[in-house]
């Protein structure tokens, strides 16, 4: 029987280090990127927020991908750039603090909000984690994909805070060409264990393999060990049919905890 394998879903910028964690441990890692991230064609919205990002209250970064457009575009080149004091950060979980961490920007130099709990990195704790009250007529932006949930906007604009959304990047499911015919029809023959960090990748593969084999592929694909580390995500997995599901909380350290936790 082959070697069960650890399928790795991220993007691909964002997947190396996981794999070669996974690889540590002595399992094998399979790179199967569900979400293909671009840069928009027009960042035109963003930069104009970039350039009065001191007049913010808070800024509020939906993912790792939101906080690397976003720096990209504020570094000068060969630089950094210096976070202006006085404008708080919210971020949802341990991927996007490392990101953020990446670019220079830790508790040491910044007032970083997140939700408290690693079991329930979502919009919805980390609103709870904030004083809502006191954002009430103060500018907040969110930096995000080019669509996206709209919970964190409305509820601080219920709040009472003027809130600027403004995208940073376009994320998308692959084709289903032949390579990934071929790989995913391999990695379904048998029992693996799927790192999944999204739910909107999640919904992904299900329509991808219902594409590749509409007869045997869902049972093969609800077969599968899902490892999340979101709760929300864990609720689309059980909606679309999955019984095998390990919710880690936030965090590559409790992703690898549990793919030991299978051997």
């Amino acid at each position: 029987m082959p070697e069960r394998a650890v399928v790795i879903t991220r993007p691909r910028a964002q997947a190396d280090g996981l794999a070669r964690a996974v690889a540590a441990l002595g399992r094998r890692a399979v790179l199967l990127p569900l979400l293909e991230i671009a840069p928009l064609d027009d960042s035109s919205a963003l930069l104009a927020a970039l350039d009065r990002l001191a007049a913010y209250a808070l800024v509020a970064f939906v993912s790792p991908n939101a906080i690397d457009a976003a720096f990209t575009e504020l570094a000068a080149p060969g630089g950094t750039f210096a976070w202006p004091a006085g404008v708080a950060i919210a971020v949802v979980g341990e991927g996007s603090r490392a990101a953020l961490a990446r670019h220079g920007v830790t508790l040491d130099n910044a007032t970083i909000f997140s939700p408290p709990d690693p079991a329930h990195a979502d919009s919805e704790h980390l609103l709870a984690s904030l004083d809502l009250s006191a954002l009430a007529g103060r500018r907040v932006l969110i930096v995000r994909g080019e669509s996206g949930r709209e919970l964190m906007a409305e509820t601080l604009r219920g709040a009472g805070a003027l809130v600027d959304t403004a995208p940073a990047y376009r994320r998308s499911v692959p084709r289903l060409t032949a390579a990934l015919s071929q790989q995913l029809s391999a990695l379904l023959a048998g029992p693996n264990d799927w790192i999944i960090t999204s739910s909107e990748a999640l919904r992904g593969l299900d329509a991808l393999v219902r594409e590749l084999d509409p007869v045997a592929g869902p049972a093969q694909l609800r077969a599968q060990h899902l490892i999340v580390p979101h709760a929300r995500i864990a609720d689309t997995a059980r909606v679309l049919g999955f019984d095998r599901i390990t919710l880690t909380g936030s965090g590559d350290a409790r992703l690898l905890a549990a793919i030991q936790s299978q051997e």
